[in-house]
C-alpha cells in the first residue's frame, strides 16, 4: 500500500532539505526598491528584475489609481469573452509600435504566453529546437505542444544548424531567449536568424530580461541586433520586469496575432488582466521613451561594478545585461555567502539547481537604474571582504 499523500510529500521536502534545495518564500513589508523592509530589519536589495525602477514609480503608482478609479479592479471575463477593454487595446497597440510589429496580443503572464504561442504554433509533426538554457517556460512549451523537441548547446548556433539539416518535420520552430535569465548573456540573434533563413525555420525569441533594457531605444534585445519581423516573426516579452507592472504580450504580424486569438488556449481560457494594470504599463512605456538617462544609468553601473568585482578578483560570469551571475559552484558554499551578505544587510538571489546545472550554483546579482553608486560599492566591499575570509580559511575564490 502506498504511503499518504502527506507522508509523501514530507519524504520528498526531506529530500529537498538534505540536499540544500528548499525554496522559502520571504514576505517582505515594503514595495520594490533598493532598499526593502522585512524582519528583522532593512535590506539593500540586488535580487530585483526592475531593472529601470519603474515599479513604484510616482507616474507609474498615479496611472494604476486612476485606471483602477475608471475600470475597477479586475475585468470579470477572459479577452474574449468582454474583459478586452479600450485600454487594453491601447497598450497593445503602443506595445506593437515600440518594437516594430504590426499587433501585439497581451498574456496574463511571461510563462502564459510561451506556452500559448508554442503550443498554438506547432504540433505532433513539427519540432521544436530549443537553447539549453531557455526559461522553464519555453521548455514546458515545448514538451505540451507534442512536437518533436530537440535541444543545442548554449549559444551553439554551429550545432543547431546540424539539428536542423538532418530534420525533416513538415515544420520547425527555434525559440530562444533573448537574454539569458541565469547567466544573463544574449543570444547570437543575428546568426540564429540566418540559420533559420536558411534552414526554413521560424524564429521565435522570449525578450523578457532584454525589453526596457536593450537597443538603443530600450525596444530588446532584437531591436539592438537590427532584426526585424521578416527575421525574428515571433517576439514575446513580459512587462513585469522592465516595464514595473506585470504581464506579457506577443507582437508580430496581423496573421500571427490573428491566428493566436484563434488558438492559443492560453489567451481563450483567461481571465484578462485588470485594465488598471494596463493603465499603468502604458504610462511605464511612456516613462521608458520618455527618460532613456534611466537605461543609461543602468549601463554605468553595469560597467562600475563589473569593473569593481575584476579589480576584486571576483570572476564574473560574462554579461552586458543588469543580471550578473557571480559563479560559486556547489550549493553548501552557495548558501555560505549568501547567508553572509544577508548578515551584512544584502538581499542577492542565491540560484540552485534544478533552476541551474549540477556545479553551477551561483549568485544572481541583478542592477536597476534606482541604485545608487554608493549602493553597488557597497555590494562590491561586502563580496570582497567574504572571500578575502574564505581565502583565509583556505577555500578558493570564487572561479
Amino acid at each position: 500500500m502506498s504511503a499518504s499523500l502527506d507522508q509523501e510529500l514530507r519524504n520528498r521536502l526531506s529530500a529537498i532539505d538534505a540536499a540544500g534545495l528548499r525554496r522559502v518564500q520571504d514576505a517582505w513589508g515594503s514595495p520594490q526598491a533598493p532598499l526593502r523592509r522585512m524582519p528583522p530589519g532593512e535590506y539593500l536589495n540586488f535580487s530585483s528584475n526592475d531593472y529601470l525602477g519603474l515599479a513604484n514609480h510616482p507616474r507609474v503608482c498615479s496611472a494604476l489609481s486612476r485606471g483602477a478609479a475608471r475600470w475597477g479592479c479586475g475585468t470579470g471575463a477572459a479577452h474574449l469573452l468582454g474583459g478586452h477593454t479600450t485600454e487594453h487595446a491601447a497598450l497593445e497597440e503602443e506595445l506593437a509600435g515600440f518594437v516594430g510589429r504590426q499587433r501585439a496580443l497581451l498574456f496574463g503572464s511571461g510563462y502564459l504566453a510561451n506556452v500559448g504561442v508554442i503550443g498554438a504554433l506547432v504540433e505532433r509533426g513539427d519540432a521544436i529546437f530549443q537553447d539549453r538554457l531557455n526559461h522553464a517556460s519555453l521548455i514546458d512549451g515545448a514538451l505540451g505542444s507534442r512536437a518533436a523537441f530537440k535541444r543545442y548547446r548554449h549559444a551553439d548556433v554551429g550545432q543547431l544548424a546540424e539539428l536542423l539539416a538532418a530534420d525533416s518535420a513538415r515544420h520547425r520552430l527555434v525559440v530562444t531567449d533573448g537574454v539569458f535569465s541565469m547567466d544573463g548573456d544574449v543570444a547570437p540573434l543575428e546568426q540564429l536568424a540566418t540559420v533559420c533563413r536558411e534552414r526554413d525555420a521560424w524564429l521565435m525569441v522570449d525578450d523578457a530580461h532584454g525589453l526596457g533594457v536593450l537597443g538603443d531605444t530600450g525596444a530588446g534585445s532584437v531591436a539592438g541586433a537590427g532584426l526585424s519581423v521578416n527575421e525574428v516573426p515571433v517576439f514575446m516579452a513580459t512587462l513585469g520586469k522592465a516595464l514595473g507592472t506585470a504581464g506579457a504580450f506577443v507582437a508580430g504580424s496581423d496573421a500571427l496575432i490573428d491566428y493566436l486569438i484563434q488558438r492559443a488556449r492560453t489567451f481563450v481560457y483567461s481571465t484578462a488582466a485588470p485594465a488598471a494594470v494596463a493603465a499603468a504599463t502604458r504610462e511605464a512605456l511612456r516613462v521608458v521613451q520618455e527618460e532613456p538617462q534611466r537605461r543609461e544609468r543602468l549601463h554605468e553601473l553595469m560597467r562600475r561594478f563589473r569593473a569593481g568585482a575584476a579589480q576584486a578578483g571576483l570572476p564574473l560570469l560574462p554579461s552586458s545585461t543588469p543580471i550578473q551571475p557571480l559563479l560559486l559552484g556547489g550549493v553548501e558554499r552557495l548558501l555560505v555567502w549568501r547567508d553572509a551578505l544577508r548578515e551584512a544587510g544584502i538581499l542577492v538571489g542565491a540560484i540552485r539547481p534544478p533552476t541551474v546545472p549540477r556545479g553551477t550554483a551561483r549568485l544572481r546579482i541583478t542592477l536597476t537604474a534606482a541604485h545608487t553608486a554608493g549602493q553597488v560599492d557597497r555590494l562590491l566591499e561586502t563580496l570582497a571582504a567574504i572571500a578575502s575570509r574564505e581565502t583565509t580559511a583556505g577555500a578558493q575564490v570564487p572561479a
